[in-house]
């Protein structure tokens, strides 16, 4: 197998199993804290240390003219309104619809990058697609059945859904000319600088910082918005429409997660699922990086 082929998909991996934890360290820290107070204060900090990095060790440069405009954008749609929509929505549907709607981001960001480059989607990628949801959708199954859903909460998740890929075809789009460990400090920063007033207008609760807040903050911002995002990155500059395919492997380890650390169950129907994911990235992946002749 091509060097290349394995680390692409060593990369995707490590990218879905950390990206995957986020629901669940933010679940202990929502024992705590208000949603946007614990969202806000990781956006702040995590952008915080990054930038730290970016300027005290790599000696990166700072943004200039239109570069501000660039990253203020992509934090606008990749930090602050899809993450602060998606921890509101969380308050109105259940987890499995939650995974569902992560695995409908590939098609999201499949269309927009078409309409965005007039770019053909090709056969192979919509087959991917076609069974990542459905894998997505037998995982869940038995979750869509345990509680009631919200029209406010569906209507909050799909907007989270098309900020989110909004924000990946926009990055994919631009050529940057910073270091990446900049832009994605910059945006952070920004995104939580841009959710503060929110946090402040929708603030209606006692919190609490305690032990559990802070575990939860430091998983959030060191092995989530750091690493992952910067895996994530990785993947969108190589191809946006098939590294968003990576996406689909998240609801199934957040599954794993959730049975192993809240003690939900597992059923033959998160196995079915699994196998149908898993089809899904090896057919979506396979094609781009197959060894040359």
């Amino acid at each position: 197998m091509d060097k290349s082929f394995t680390q692409y998909i060593f990369t995707g991996l490590i990218f879905s199993v950390l990206w995957s934890s986020a629901s669940i360290a933010g679940k202990f820290g929502l024992y705590s804290v208000e949603p946007l107070v614990l969202f806000n204060i990781r956006f702040l900090l995590a952008g915080g240390f990054l930038l730290i990095y970016a300027y005290g060790i790599k000696k990166s440069r700072l943004p200039a003219g239109e570069e501000w405009k660039r990253l203020t954008v992509f934090g606008a749609f990749n930090t602050a309104l899809y993450l602060g929509i998606f921890i509101t929505a969380l308050q109105y549907i259940t987890a499995g619809v939650t995974a569902l709607a992560i695995a409908l981001n590939p098609l999201f960001i499949s269309l927009m990058s078409s309409i965005w480059s007039k770019r053909k989607v090709v056969l192979t990628e919509w087959i991917s697609i076609g069974l990542g949801i459905a894998g997505v959708f037998v995982a869940s199954y038995p979750l869509l059945n345990t509680k009631d859903v919200t029209t406010e909460g569906l209507l909050l998740l799909a907007l989270s859904m098309v900020t989110y890929s909004y924000g990946s075809v926009y990055y994919a789009s631009v050529k940057w000319n910073l270091e990446r460990v900049t832009i994605n400090g910059w945006q952070v920063l920004i995104g939580g600088l841009l959710i503060s007033p929110f946090t402040l207008l929708f603030h209606s609760q006692p919190n609490h910082f305690d032990t559990r807040f802070w575990l939860s903050l430091a998983w959030l911002i060191v092995p989530v918005s750091i690493i992952a995002v910067q895996l994530w990155l990785i993947l969108l500059k190589a191809d946006a429409v098939r590294a968003s395919i990576w996406l689909y492997l998240c609801p199934i380890f957040g599954l794993l997660f959730s049975a192993i650390l809240l003690d939900e169950p597992l059923t033959i129907y998160t196995l079915a699922g699994t196998v149908l994911v898993l089809c899904a990235v090896f057919i979506g992946q396979k094609k781009i990086y197959a060894p040359s002749r």
